[in-house]
């Protein structure tokens, strides 16, 4: 590698922190939370970004502060039903997960990550076709939704629909590039439909 060339990479990366220091304060910023969910202004950013960050320690900076942006409600009920969703998730309460979740789209119908939990439960109990759905709600709200579209890359994958899997995982890494969960995925299905002569 040349100087120059070596030099070019350092200033990239740095613009790139540079970026991320700035997303940072965005994120920070507005503690009162004026803005939620999948609409906050500071997501475009975040998304260009994730886009281009320079190695995947980076990237899941990054990541975090789109989970945490897409998670927040300024609806105290919604706040609460997600949190009780998601500890009944992580404790394999999976029934009192889906109560919670399906109640917030029902008081919260334009909040994508409310379809997205309730997605990934569905999917966890092997309720696939619910997923699907709740998962196409989820990218109607927010088409760049990496988890969705990682996840409606499981679900296809479980449904045995081999080329659906692959191009909901490539979709996913369109917007993430540094996903290694669905990078691995979609390595996976690339060569199985190789296998197959597809």
């Amino acid at each position: 590698m040349t100087t120059g060339s070596w030099l070019r990479r350092l200033w990239g990366a740095q613009r790139w922190a540079a970026g991320l220091g700035l997303a940072v304060a965005l994120a920070a910023a507005n503690s009162a939370g004026a803005f939620a969910d999948q609409k906050d202004p500071r997501l475009p950013e975040l998304f260009d970004l994730l886009k281009k960050a320079p190695d995947p320690g980076s990237a899941q900076q990054v990541e975090q502060l789109i989970w945490a942006l897409w998670f927040h409600s300024d609806d105290p009920e919604v706040v609460k039903t997600m949190n009780t969703g998601v500890t009944a998730m992580s404790q394999s309460n999976f029934q009192r997960a889906i109560e919670a979740f399906h109640h917030v789209t029902e008081i919260a119908p334009d909040f994508a990550e409310g379809w997205n939990k309730l997605a990934t439960v569905h999917y966890l109990v092997g309720d696939y076709q619910d997923s699907l759905d709740e998962i196409g709600h989820t990218l109607e709200l927010e088409p760049r939704h990496f988890g969705a579209l990682s996840g409606l890359g499981l679900v296809q994958a479980q449904l045995d629909h081999t080329e659906q899997a692959l191009d909901a995982f490539e979709r996913a890494l369109d917007v993430y590039p540094m996903m290694q969960g669905a990078r691995i995925n979609a390595e996976t299905l690339r060569k199985e439909l190789q296998d197959k002569g597809i």
